[in-house]
């Protein structure tokens, strides 16, 4: 009795062994070594660089003059303070992305094309899609901005750090 619980006892303990995890059992596969699932992190759009966009809209090409405008700024601070406040705090992830430092991860054509069509922009520019998806769905409002009171908004947000 002693020896056959004896030997079930190794029978036992030799299949676990054998059935253990090999490492190396995948390389005979006819399908080659199984590679690592690798996991991307994707980059939240608000904070993608995306340089060369110039998005769709009125606004195809936009030179900035070196120096800030201040009386500009000025004007599209007022104007950013009473048409964008509902959704945008200057310095912080609100309804709708902060503008600080914009003009370093989008063109001045985009953001200008972003504040005068919206609703366009969502619906053909990759960019715009992804952050409506980010930002829970919620559509940036057309707010009837002229082209001169979005211009003054974009100057505003050059002055922001």
């Amino acid at each position: 009795m002693r020896k056959s619980l004896k030997l079930l006892s190794i029978i036992a303990i030799a299949t676990l062994v054998s059935c253990g995890g090999n490492d190396k059992k995948n390389e005979d596969s006819p399908y080659g070594k199984k590679e690592p699932v690798k996991t991307e992190k994707k980059i939240p759009a608000s904070q993608r660089v995306a340089l060369s966009n110039k998005g769709v809209g009125p606004v195809t090409s936009l030179t900035l003059p070196a120096n800030i405008d201040q009386d500009m700024a000025a004007n599209g601070l007022e104007i950013y303070n009473k048409m964008c406040t509902a959704c945008h705090k200057a310095d912080k992830k609100f309804i709708g992305p902060a503008p600080t430092g914009i003009l370093e991860r989008r063109t001045p054509e985009w953001v200008m094309n972003m504040i005068l069509n919206p609703e366009v922009m969502v619906k053909e520019d990759p960019l715009a899609k992804d952050l409506l998806m980010e930002f829970n769905g919620a559509p940036m409002a057309n707010q009837g901005l002229s082209e001169e009171d979005a211009r003054a908004v974009l100057e505003y947000f050059r002055t922001l750090k």
